[in-house]
């Protein structure tokens, strides 16, 4: 996420880090960088002017000058101002009132308006513990209708049926009056897009907000569209009172400029980001975490919600208790570590949100591939349950007929058998001395068990 942007302002603090003392040159520097990196990531211009002002306002005065440690003090307040043009903290949706709270959903055609309802519904119903409706006021786009029923079904959460002929504003009210009667807490409701906007779809969602008096009503928009998507939300909010932003495929924005750009120019905050096309890849926006993943100082806290969520706290408690009685870590532990590591997202992830990543070399991250973790999951499942638990009795014969049990070659199944190896050296210091030693003893380097080495 953002890797660009990342890498350009990395480049930059990096070489600050360092300083004993910083000048007025150097940090003028060091700003136009910084500002040269802002737009090449589509930031709109207003937004660098002003996020340049405000850091080199801080940068000449007491705070970083007459610092100790200059660089990291700057470092700091780019950090800082990073948070605060995002909006310093996360804002969460606003549903205290009797139910059903209604949520409205609004945005342009191919944004992603009807997986992102499903995506917080499922949310909703998981983390936030309410129950959920959800409904499409769509009667333009073929088979919209459908489409949301059948990812109703799939995150468990109600669905309300729209009647043959009925308009948006009689689908809409009559789902309403079903969550009511049934003593469900939220609406989600789903309106058409248009491929641009126009006077016809803005008269139609003013028209349902009129109606349904949401308590929110968000705008979901592409990351991939840069600052276009915050001038988009300027536009939508000018005609229709917006509560918040719902960002989508921002796991495959390499820039960042809508992120940066949408809480300035519309003044309403980003509250999801939307980082897959599953419907559980749906996050709080929290300005501080992003901060910190773009200027590589990762993303911990998230990284453990996402362990404490994802995780089979079982299997976890199992072989902590297996590795404290001295016994070996065998090959089903290790496909059980690599299967939770596919859970949380699989290693795209989890090295976006761990500290220092930006310290590896571009060429190295670019090998991290899931596709790799599922093919060493598919090798020892293709292993007899003794091969797994004593993989020594795996020779030349037996590593043949695992190689075409599992569709891939010899070189493979001694890779597998390797990366094992070094997995279980692993978890002996961890037995041992505890994750401290463990990470002591990878001085920041990334472990050897995993599949790019």
């Amino acid at each position: 996420m953002f890797d660009s942007l990342s890498e350009r302002l990395g480049q930059t603090l990096k070489r600050l880090r360092g300083q004993g003392r910083l000048t007025e040159d150097n940090i003028r520097d060091s700003l136009r960088e910084v500002r040269m990196a802002l737009l090449e990531a589509d930031v709109a211009l207003p937004v660098v002017r002003a996020f340049i002002d405000r850091v080199r306002e801080r940068a000449i005065g007491q705070e970083v000058m007459k610092s100790l440690t200059p660089g990291q003090a700057l470092v700091a307040v780019v950090h800082d101002e990073l948070v605060h043009l995002m909006g310093e903290a996360n804002d969460g949706l606003n549903l205290n009132v009797p139910p059903p709270a209604v949520v409205l959903m609004a945005g342009l055609q191919g944004s992603g308006k009807t997986t992102s309802s499903a995506k917080l519904a499922r949310w909703l119903r998981e983390r936030a513990g309410r129950s959920c409706l959800l409904v499409s006021c769509d009667v333009y786009r073929p088979a919209a209708i459908q489409q949301l029923e059948t990812l109703a079904r799939e995150v468990d959460v109600a669905f309300a049926p729209a009647a043959p002929g009925a308009q948006p504003v009689e689908i809409a009210t009559a789902a309403v009056d079903q969550a009511r009667r049934q003593g469900i807490d939220v609406v989600i409701v789903d309106t058409a897009g248009r491929l641009h906007i126009d006077e016809a779809m803005m008269a139609e969602i003013r028209a349902l907000h009129a109606a349904l008096q949401p308590v929110e009503t968000l705008f979901v928009v592409d990351s991939m569209t840069g600052q276009d998507a915050a001038n988009t939300a300027r536009a939508f909010h000018e005609a229709l009172p917006l509560t918040g932003v719902v960002l989508t495929k921002a796991d495959g924005d390499a820039r960042g400029g809508a992120a940066l750009s949408i809480r300035f120019i519309t003044g309403k905050p980003i509250k999801f980001l939307g980082v897959g096309e599953k419907t559980d890849a749906l996050e709080p926006f929290h300005p501080d975490r992003l901060a910190s993943r773009i200027l590589g100082m990762g993303d911990v806290l998230s990284l453990v919600e996402e362990a404490e969520r994802k995780l089979d706290r079982d299997k976890t408690a199992r072989l902590t208790e297996k590795l404290k009685k001295g016994k070996r870590f065998d090959l089903e532990d290790f496909r059980d570590q690599l299967q939770q590591m596919l859970g949380m997202g699989g290693l795209g992830s989890l090295m976006d949100k761990l500290p220092g990543m930006g310290e590896i070399p571009k060429e190295v991250r670019q090998q991290v591939n899931d596709r790799e973790l599922v093919r060493m999951v598919a090798i020892i499942d293709s292993m007899t349950r003794a091969e797994r638990r004593r993989p020594d009795i795996i020779k030349g014969s037996r590593k043949r007929r695992i190689a075409q049990g599992s569709g891939t070659r010899v070189q493979d199944v001694n890779r597998v058998l390797k990366q094992y190896t070094q997995m279980q050296k692993m978890m002996k210091k961890f037995s041992k001395g505890g994750m401290a030693r463990m990470m002591r003893g990878l001085k920041g380097r990334l472990p050897q068990g995993l599949p790019f080495h």
